[in-house]
């Protein structure tokens, strides 16, 4: 968002950090997305938008050039202040909700479908027009805690999050998915003491996570367990300690289950001097797939019999069940997987973490995969078998 932040960087706050979580830098945006405000991951691809008064438009990123491959427009909307985005399993969902001063009554949450982005450059979206509950004030109060910057798709429900410049928190707010006029149902809050300024809700770990700044411009991330519709904080809540350090940070999505980027936009301040580029990071975590427990669990063994084995040994039970071989003449890379596994996708990942191919469909039938347009390099390659996932290191040469 194009606003005014000076104060920022003269007032300070301290916290209390549980976590540390080891964040890549993958390099710095193109200029056409320096104002980045949102990201999509869809069929392998990254999508990023712009903030306020840039074209209404979505832009498809390759993950390890960061050049930008492909650009989507929307012929029948407006970046009025498009701040976040989200999806599901049909549609995107951009939220034109940049609201710094607090005078908007024309928010607005464009729907669109991914049917169409899949085969048009130029497209169509509906509209989900939102007021809030209980803002019964628009007069300009300068910063205002009826600003967004957060948008996730969690069941049948949008839950917008506010970015509150005067309380320094966050209430989250449930809109209908579908088309038309709506109240915002006020959900839940929690003091974040910062801006949230992305969220991101990962269905495969049903773990939300919320991203923004602090009072100096020192980046923040936080994991919420138990999120739902119907109450987003009554679960355990953690700040993760990152090194990203001072960014205007602006979106995070999810990649798969313990995979994300993040991205920052262009901050520029004359006095003093600063000047911030817009990057895109990489997050990994440890979270697991989510699985709704066994509701026959077989009996645990008497720990005298059967002692409990050293999980640190075989941390991975696919491991010895996948076959990778390659041949020094071919550049084709081959597997076998478990014939009792459905695979449902497959991707390569560098060292950086930074995604390389992401593939689906009837094309993993094949068990090989054409390593010709790789460089040379060492290169992970990982199997989604549905609530579970394998990766295996191999070298391109």
């Amino acid at each position: 968002m194009k606003s005014t932040i000076s104060y920022l960087l003269f007032v300070f706050y301290s916290t209390v950090l549980l976590a540390q979580q080891e964040v890549q830098t993958l390099g710095t945006l193109p200029d056409l997305v320096s104002e980045t405000s949102g990201l999509l991951f869809h069929n392998g691809k990254l999508i990023t938008h712009n903030d306020s008064g840039n074209s209404p438009q979505l832009y498809e990123i390759d993950t390890v050039s960061l050049e930008i491959t492909r650009t989507v427009t929307l012929n029948n909307a407006e970046n009025i202040d498009w701040e976040d985005s989200t999806q599901d399993t049909d549609y995107f969902y951009i939220g034109d909700f940049g609201n710094n001063l607090g005078t908007r009554t024309d928010l607005v949450i464009y729907r669109i479908s991914k049917e169409l982005y899949n085969q048009q450059d130029e497209i169509t979206a509906e509209r989900i027009h939102f007021s809030y509950e209980d803002q019964t004030t628009f007069e300009d109060t300068g910063n205002s805690d009826w600003d967004a910057e957060a948008l996730i798709a969690i069941e049948d429900q949008l839950l917008v999050f506010t970015k509150q410049w005067q309380s320094n928190g966050t209430v989250a707010y449930t809109i209908p998915k579908a088309p038309g006029t709506h109240i915002a149902k006020r959900l839940d809050s929690f003091d974040t003491k910062g801006l949230v300024t992305g969220a991101v809700y990962n269905p495969e770990s049903r773990l939300l996570y919320l991203v923004g700044y602090s009072a100096i411009l020192d980046s923040f991330l936080y994991r919420v367990d138990g999120a739902s519709n119907t109450a987003v904080f009554d679960g355990e809540i953690e700040q993760l300690s990152t090194n990203i350090g001072f960014a205007q940070v602006e979106a995070i999505v999810a990649i798969d289950v313990d995979r994300y980027m993040i991205s920052s936009e262009l901050f520029t301040r004359e006095n003093p001097f600063i000047t911030l580029q817009s990057t895109l990071y990489a997050l990994g975590t440890n979270d697991r797939s989510y699985t709704d427990p066994d509701p026959n669990p077989d009996p645990d063994p008497d720990p005298d019999l059967d002692p409990d084995p050293d999980p640190d040994l075989d941390p991975d039970p696919l491991a010895d069940e996948l076959i990778l071989y390659r041949s020094i003449e071919e550049s084709v890379l081959w597997y076998e997987v478990p014939d009792s596994e459905l695979l449902i996708a497959r991707a390569i990942f560098d060292v950086m973490g930074r995604l390389v191919t992401y593939d689906t469909g009837p094309g993993l039938d094949t068990k090989n995969i054409d390593l010709s347009t790789l460089p040379k390099g060492i290169f992970y390659i990982t199997f989604y078998f549905g609530d579970r996932k394998t990766s295996r290191p191999f070298a391109n040469y």
